[in-house]
């Protein structure tokens, strides 16, 4: 449902090679996947508890990617609403939060 994509992976590794190693990306991958799955827990809302338990987070691609992602049925149904529902969003709030300090992260290991 929401992901962090690095884009640009070949220039990425060209510079990692002279500052950092790919361990260290995917320690950052580790920590800002967390960090989503902590703040998207936060903002859901609570009725039940269902849908803030079922927030996951997988480490795939050898580390490289994280996914933070609900597993509720209805979860679709609160972050963007239905006609007789208003939007209760949960999970984009809680990228564009993690989201900058990710991309500092990340240019901190190319620097």
């Amino acid at each position: 449902m929401a992901g962090i994509r690095i884009e640009g992976l070949e220039e990425l590794e060209k510079r990692l090679k002279k500052n950092a190693t790919l361990s260290d990306v995917k320690r950052v991958v580790r920590k800002n996947g967390a960090r989503l799955q902590s703040r998207a827990q936060r903002n859901a809302p609570v009725d039940t508890g269902n849908l803030k338990r079922s927030i996951g987070l997988d480490i795939v691609n050898g580390g490289m990617t994280a996914e933070v992602e609900p597993t509720a049925e209805y979860a679709a149904y609160v972050e963007y609403g239905t006609r007789y529902m208003n939007a209760k969003p949960y999970l984009k709030p809680a990228l564009e939060e993690v989201e900058p300090e990710f991309k500092a992260d990340m240019q901190r290991l190319v620097k």
